[in-house]
């Protein structure tokens, strides 16, 4: 699978509405075929920062970063940045989520 993860650094009047304005690229990404999973996160930290953390399968990333959805936030995205959002896009040997070792619910 390809999992990816992105940090996107928001201007201050724009993080109270930047999940609204990544509403609908996030639910037609979530409806491709290929995608496993598309999930927002905010900083506890730093309000003003959002992570994505998102995984196709192999053969869905052409599709999503070639889809309309996909063009048309990229497009419009900068207005609400302070800056360019930081990447980690790697091929992984993983089907989905695994259970923590480390702890155990029963």
């Amino acid at each position: 699978m390809i999992f990816i993860v992105v940090k996107f650094k928001v201007k201050p009047e724009w993080s109270d509405r930047w999940l609204d304005f990544t509403r609908d690229f996030t639910e037609a990404t979530r409806q491709e075929p290929g995608n496993l999973w598309f999930d927002w996160s905010r900083s506890v930290e730093d309000p003003d920062e959002f992570v994505l953390v998102e995984a196709f399968q192999d053969d869905g990333a052409g599709p999503h970063v070639n889809s309309e959805h996909f063009k048309k936030f990229t497009g419009e995205a900068a207005q609400a940045l302070v800056e360019t959002p930081q990447i980690i896009s790697e091929q992984i040997e993983a089907e989905g989520w695994n259970r923590m070792g480390e702890i155990t619910v029963d």
